[in-house]
């Protein structure tokens, strides 16, 4: 990952409201959630989501996909895992008990935990 990109993901990660939003995308999984669901947890206006979800997609914290008539967000774990990996790769200056967090691996989406 590049300084622009680790610029842009954590910009779009500096609103509280799209903070809620990708925190809640990671708590759901791979499986993600609907727009629908994830307004209801955030308790945002639909545009006002749907102005936050296209900052991190421009980001590339979030992909969507559309099913049927239900759009379904879920959290980019690669660029996720790609930004704290930028962010710890000089950790403790290479000391032994210090490294960066074990990466979240994404389940296919359908898979069973």
């Amino acid at each position: 990952m590049n300084t622009d990109a680790a610029l842009s993901a954590l910009r779009a990660l500096g609103h509280e409201s799209r903070l809620a939003a990708f925190r809640q995308l990671v708590q759901a999984g791979p499986d993600g959630l609907s727009v629908g669901e994830l307004r209801e947890f955030l308790d945002l206006p639909p545009a006002t989501l749907s102005a936050h979800l296209n900052v991190l997609r421009a980001a590339g914290l979030v992909d969507d996909e559309r099913e049927g008539r239900v759009i379904r967000v879920r959290a980019n774990y690669p660029q996720m895992n790609t930004l704290l990996a930028y962010l710890t790769e000089n950790c403790c200056a290479g000391a032994v008990d210090c490294g960066p967090a074990t990466a979240c691996p994404p389940r296919k989406p359908g898979a069973k935990p």
